[in-house]
């Protein structure tokens, strides 16, 4: 028996830290609006006569072998001793699973890039061991217990909600924390999907970031009450409401602007966010004229970013983004599933 899987990695149009809980309910007008890219994760999984657990991870190029008696609460919850495949073997704890599978993995992000690539593996991995085990699949289950687990192993507060996702549904999400529940409303149109791909360019700053240590910090200061945090987080959340009615209004002028205009707010709330790297390629590319702005996906501090622009020639942004060493990466938006 083998299943596959597959998921969406995101690109965080604006609203990212405003889906940690409960900032999501303090926050008036909060709203995430992300798209899912054709980046995928994908899961392999296959039954086999071992008493134990195979993984062949694509993105450390490294394969894993572990016997079931190995495979104990302890040692896979309660420690790190299994580094890099934690996140794997507690999910599929959440299956009782510890023996007679092979899982073949890739996240379908570079490493560090801020796309939210382990947490779509991590639904990717759940929705395929529904399939493989017969359970019954729940996107909100899914994604409640996957983010608890991610949760429970960064160890600096809630992972937010936004990055499951898109991995689920694919197209272009308004993302909206309630209180015990979490809606989704489904943007995509093709025309939307055009002005996207045409205005926005992602880019990997070759730089790798430590996931959640951002957030971490700006989650600290909203609670500590520090002004420039709370005031930050709170404009933040009025342009991605503003952002979303642009959208909705097909004002894609607006759309844009605000995309950008959430990128600055962002930078204020934390001087990591920004590389200098990446602020050196943005003054260069500026001088064109054509350039509105830059948005730090997920918690930045290095990673991908996105471009936002009126319509430049790829090739000419390839070039630069090149000589600044760093890599453009595709972007093309799902369609729903």
């Amino acid at each position: 028996m083998q299943v596959t899987n597959q998921g969406s990695v995101r690109v965080d149009l604006v609203g990212g830290t405003l889906d940690i809980e409960p900032i999501n309910l303090i926050i008036k007008n909060v709203v995430t609006l992300n798209v899912a890219t054709g980046l995928k994760a994908s899961v392999s999984l296959s039954k086999i006569p071992f008493d134990g657990i195979e993984i062949h991870s694509k993105d450390y190029n490294k394969f894993y072998k572990y016997a079931a008696t190995d495979l104990t609460e302890d040692r896979v919850v309660y420690s790190r001793e299994f580094q890099e495949m934690t996140f794997v073997l507690q999910i599929l704890r959440l299956f009782n699973i510890n023996s007679g599978v092979k899982l073949e993995l890739a996240s379908g992000a570079p490493a560090g890039s801020g796309l939210g690539g382990s947490s779509a593996m991590g639904v990717t991995l759940y929705r395929a061991l529904c399939n493989f085990t017969g359970d019954n699949y729940d996107r909100h289950t899914a994604v409640m217990r996957v983010k608890a687990v991610e949760s429970r192993i960064l160890n600096q507060g809630m992972a937010g909600y936004q990055d499951y996702f898109p991995a689920l549904t694919g197209g272009v999400l308004a993302i909206k924390g309630m209180e015990g529940e979490i809606k989704i409303e489904q943007l995509y149109t093709d025309e939307l999907k055009e002005v996207l791909e045409s205005h926005l360019t992602l880019i990997y700053s070759g730089q790798s970031r430590a996931s959640g240590i951002n957030n971490w910090e700006v989650y600290k200061g909203f609670f500590d009450k520090r002004p420039e945090v709370v005031e930050g987080l709170t404009r933040i959340a009025n342009i991605s409401h503003e952002t979303y009615e642009a959208l909705k209004e097909k004002k894609w002028d607006k759309m844009l602007a605000n995309i950008a205009l959430e990128g600055t707010e962002r930078e204020k709330l934390f001087p990591g966010i920004t590389t200098e790297k990446i602020r050196q390629f943005t003054s260069d590319l500026k001088k064109d004229g054509n350039v509105i702005g830059l948005k730090m996906c997920g918690a930045g501090g290095g990673g991908c970013f996105i471009l936002i622009h009126k319509g430049l020639d790829p090739k000419m942004i390839e070039a630069k983004v090149k000589a600044h060493g760093m890599e453009v990466l595709p972007f093309n938006v799902e369609s729903p599933l």
